[in-house]
């Protein structure tokens, strides 16, 4: 008896780790920025370089997002 599995679907695999990676990337550039300047610099200057880190997160974001939209408006 034949073992009837769908077939992969590389795209959608491909997808779900880009959806994965940019958010690990965000995440890490804000949590450990703001680490790293609070240990350096202190609370008061991790709670504005977060904010600063907030706008370069929401930046790479908006990014793929366009990207994402782009590429589904290619393949229509």
């Amino acid at each position: 008896m034949p073992n009837k599995q769908a077939p992969t679907d590389y795209r959608k695999t491909r997808r779900d780790e880009e959806r994965r990676l940019v958010i690990l990337v965000i995440a890490a550039l804000v949590v450990v920025g703001t680490g790293l300047i609070g240990l350096i610099w202190g609370a008061n200057a991790a709670l504005l370089g977060g904010l600063c880190l907030l706008g370069g997160a929401a930046l790479i974001g908006g990014l793929w997002l366009l990207l994402g939209l782009l590429q589904k408006l290619v393949d229509q």
